[in-house]
């Protein structure tokens, strides 16, 4: 399905009801699942990712071939989850997904005692699990790998019997994820220490007295309508239900990163108002995603759509997404008249822009639902932007488009 925006007169005031975090909702799946305990989740994220990890968790005991998609997340958590679980699993995914290397979490497993072996290509999935009761013990990680590994071993470890002491290599990045994986645990009973580039597990199962749990909606999402509010006229408003402002997501800092480009953000019980009160100044911005790199692809749109230079740095994951997002960047906004400067871990732009002639842009998505959202906001900027397999964003927010046309775009 493609889908050709069209720029509004204005974006009509109005509620949005974000999806819950995709993060959260993952994380806590994984801890009910381990623990067996009884608590409902409320705003549990509507995602294909979470979609997928729900059905995977209620179908693993009878299923030969558990198939998560292009679903990252869920196959490394899975792959942790299952380790544990007695049984023969083969745990795969779409030929995306299929790329995207796991070597070095499987290896620390290993190292734990876990039978998995690759089916195809050593250090990709496909993998073959099979599941026993784990020692535990010490070992160490990459902190320049995924921070979803450390979140995948460290979400199991109260279930390891002489639990977890696990030592992070180098940097670790987007630490962020991992302080919200230790904080849900918490919450949930474990026992967690984090100190310097070492945190210990105990073997304490999960535990919760409540009767639900409520998942709050997903920085990620509204950070889409920070954009939107910032190539947007001078009184603009949007107001955006259940976002928690003491939040425990790393991408909450969006609302910081849009005050340089005019947008405040105000808080009243369990929703918050954005309004786009002045312009830009065009100096340069730079800013090092390393603790946030989902909303750098926005943050470049953004920018470019208000013609402002930017240098910005720590986008080393970026390549390892569900596509190799820098260069799908590269590539689309080249489309717009804007070459970008790219290395392996940065983008450069200057502010120049050459669209004099441009007529219908069509974005490719790459099978990447944050290609799709990320570019949606420039429709103010560049009119009849097509956005190709717009779909795609089912993957993280399946109600975007419908929420776009709330907000009066066509």
């Amino acid at each position: 399905m493609n889908l050709q925006l069209h720029k509004p007169s204005q974006l009509i005031p109005c509620e949005i009801n974000l999806p819950g975090s995709k993060s959260i909702s993952n994380r806590i799946l994984i801890i009910k699942a381990l623990s067996g305990l009884d608590f409902s989740i409320q705003n549990l994220s509507d995602s294909d990712d979470t979609m997928h990890l729900l059905a995977a968790l209620d179908n693993f005991s009878t299923a030969s071939v558990i198939d998560v998609g292009h679903a990252g997340t869920d196959m490394r958590f899975l792959t942790a989850f299952l380790s544990l679980k007695k049984g023969s699993y083969e745990l795969t995914g779409s030929e995306r997904l299929q790329q995207r290397p796991v070597k070095d979490l499987v290896e620390v497993l290993q190292n734990l005692g876990a039978e998995i072996t690759y089916k195809n290509t050593e250090g990709y999935p496909p993998l073959l699990i099979k599941g026993k009761q784990l020692e535990g013990g010490n070992v160490e990680i990459s902190g320049s790998v995924s921070s979803q590994f450390i979140t995948a071993l460290l979400l199991v470890a109260p279930y390891f019997t002489n639990g977890l002491e696990l030592t992070i290599i180098g940097d670790l990045v987007s630490k962020p994820y991992v302080n919200m994986t230790i904080e849900l645990m918490k919450e949930f009973g474990a026992s967690v220490s984090w100190n310097n580039n070492q945190i210990k597990v105990q073997p304490v199962p999960y535990t919760y007295s409540k009767k639900e749990f409520v998942v709050e909606s997903d920085w990620s999402a509204a950070s889409y309508y920070y954009s939107l509010l910032a190539l947007s006229t001078t009184g603009t408003t949007l107001n955006l239900r259940s976002l928690f402002l003491n939040s425990l997501q790393a991408d909450a800092v969006c609302r910081e990163i849009y005050k340089i480009f005019g947008v405040t953000t105000e808080c009243s019980g369990n929703e918050v108002k954005i309004t786009k009160t002045k312009a830009v100044n065009n100096t340069l911005f730079e800013y090092d995603f390393i603790k946030c790199p989902d909303i750098a692809q926005t943050i470049v749109c953004t920018c470019i759509g208000l013609k402002q230079a930017f240098y910005f740095t720590g986008l080393q994951t970026l390549k390892l997404k569900e596509t190799d997002r820098i260069s799908a960047l590269q590539n689309e906004c080249r489309k717009l008249g804007i070459e970008l400067n790219v290395t392996a871990n940065s983008i450069r732009w200057g502010n120049t822009r050459n669209d004099s002639s441009l007529k219908t842009v069509s974005i490719a998505t790459y099978n990447d639902h944050r290609m799709a959202m990320s570019f949606a906001p420039l429709c103010l900027v560049f009119d009849n932007l097509e956005i190709e397999e717009a779909n795609v964003v089912s993957k993280s927010y399946p109600l975007f488009w419908q929420h776009l046309k709330q907000i009066g775009i066509e």
